[in-house]
C-alpha cells in the first residue's frame, strides 16, 4: 500500500496531479486547495497518500499533510460522504478550519462545500464532534459555550450578548466564540452590555 510519494510534478489536471517518481507517473487525486499549494511542473513535491482499492480500480488520493489525510478518512465514516464529497470539503476548509467548524457546530461553513447540504453538514458535525482530531486552536471552553447557546442552556447575559451579535449580522458560531473570549477576560459576573462590547472587539480582531 502506498502511504507517501516524493517526486517531481509532471503535470496537472482539473482534480489531479501526475507525480513522476523515478520515471513512473502516478496520477494522484487532490483537493483544489492541495493542488493550488503544490509547486509548478518540474519542481519536487511530497504528498501523503491514501490508496483506495476497489474491484475495478486502484485510486490514489494525495494530501499536503497527514492531518488532511486523517480528515479525508474521518469524513468518509459519515453516511453520505464518499471520496468526492470529502475532497470537496477539504477544498473549502483546511484541516484547522474544518476542526473549528466541527467543534463550533458551524453548519454554514461546512455546507459551502460542493455536494454538502444543511442536513449532511448537521450529520457531519453530530457524528464527528467526538471523533474529530484535536480541535485545532479552538478553546474547549468556546466549544462548551457554543453548545450551551445552541441548546438554550447559557446564562441570560451570555445568551443576550450572543443574540445581539447575531442580530448585528455575525454567525452564531462566531458570536459564541467572541462572547466566550469576552467572558474569559471580563469574568463570570459580566453583564450583557460588557460582553457585547468586548465581543465586538474580539470580532474586529479576527
Amino acid at each position: 500500500m502506498i502511504g507517501k510519494l516524493k517526486g517531481v510534478v509532471d503535470s496537472y489536471g482539473e482534480d489531479h496531479v501526475i507525480l513522476d517518481v523515478h520515471g513512473v507517473g502516478y496520477l494522484v487525486h487532490c483537493s483544489s486547495r492541495t493542488l493550488q499549494n503544490l509547486p509548478p511542473a518540474g519542481e519536487a513535491a511530497t504528498l501523503a497518500i491514501e490508496t483506495i482499492v476497489r474491484e475495478d480500480m486502484i485510486r490514489l488520493y494525495g494530501f499536503r499533510s497527514d492531518a488532511e489525510r486523517e480528515w479525508f478518512r474521518l469524513l468518509q465514516t459519515v453516511q453520505g460522504v464518499g471520496s468526492r464529497v470529502a475532497l470537496g470539503i477539504l477544498s473549502v476548509l483546511d484541516p484547522g478550519a474544518l476542526a473549528s467548524a466541527v467543534g463550533m457546530g458551524d453548519k454554514a461553513a461546512i455546507a459551502r462545500a460542493p455536494g454538502v447540504g444543511p442536513k449532511l453538514a448537521a450529520r457531519l458535525i453530530a457524528e464527528l464532534k467526538d471523533k474529530a482530531p484535536v480541535f485545532g486552536a479552538v478553546d474547549p471552553a468556546v466549544i462548551r459555550l457554543a453548545g450551551a447557546v445552541e441548546e438554550g442552556g447559557a446564562p441570560p447575559p451570555v445568551a443576550d450578548a450572543v443574540s445581539a451579535l447575531v442580530n448585528l449580522g455575525y454567525g452564531q458560531p462566531q458570536a459564541a466564540a467572541a462572547v466566550a473570549a469576552a467572558l474569559k477576560s471580563a469574568g463570570e459576573e459580566a453583564q450583557a452590555a460588557t460582553l457585547i462590547r468586548l465581543g465586538l472587539k474580539e470580532l474586529a480582531r479576527s
